[in-house]
């Protein structure tokens, strides 16, 4: 989800032209999302979903977990980088997507590499057996804390965590309201990662904010 601009609309569009631009299945799906839902800036977009993509081409994953499915577009992209025989497994807590997200994965070549999970991700991550090469969080964000700390002991050393919106329409920055409790978790998450001895990290000043964390 993506709420705060930090860079112009004019040097926003700038980059998008010169950029890959989606597959007709991801313009499709863009382009729905936007019509039919109530809060289509969750979805991640061109520039970000190229990111997601990149990065996952650049390390080959075989296997994926994805908290926060919302309609499809970030796992589609998620899925182009993964290793041959390699899964992405992806959390939606909102089961009112559940046809629209399946529908779209059907009509992609990466579909079959794909497990949709509907339900609570605290509860489903634990029953994956899985070791993850990388991980992309981006779901409730109080909840950040708690889905770090499950996927961090089952993500591999050198794996990565990615994790979405973490300036938080640059609420994090100065001083936060007392009862805003998305900004104040954001804010704490950000504070653990930064002084956790388990990982390296890098907050990138990208679309609302993105935490990339390696595992050491």
């Amino acid at each position: 989800m993506s709420t705060f601009e930090l860079i112009d609309h004019d040097i926003e569009s700038y980059c998008e032209e010169h950029s890959s631009p989606e597959s007709d299945l991801l313009y499709r799906l863009n382009r729905q999302t936007h019509l039919e839902t109530i809060n289509p800036r969750m979805l991640s977009g061109q520039l970000q979903g190229l990111f997601l993509t990149f990065v996952s081409k650049m390390l080959r994953p075989r296997n994926v977990v994805e908290v926060g499915t919302f309609t499809g577009y970030s796992a589609l992209c998620l899925a182009e980088g993964l290793a041959e025989g390699g899964i992405l497994h992806t959390i939606e807590h909102n089961v009112e997507y559940e046809d629209r997200i399946r529908d779209y994965f059907s009509q992609s070549p990466y579909g079959r590499n794909i497990v949709l999970h509907i339900g609570d991700a605290q509860q489903v991550i634990p029953e994956l057996d899985i070791v993850w090469d990388l991980a992309f969080i981006d779901a409730e964000k109080e909840d950040y804390e708690a889905f770090y700390e499950l996927l961090l002991p089952r993500t591999r050393p050198g794996g990565f965590i990615l994790v979405d919106n973490t300036l938080w329409n640059g609420k994090v920055v100065g001083e936060v309201a007392h009862n805003d409790r998305d900004t104040h978790a954001i804010a704490q998450f950000n504070d653990k990662v930064q002084h956790d001895k388990r990982v390296r990290n890098l907050l990138l000043p990208f679309r609302d904010g993105i935490m990339m964390i390696e595992k050491l």
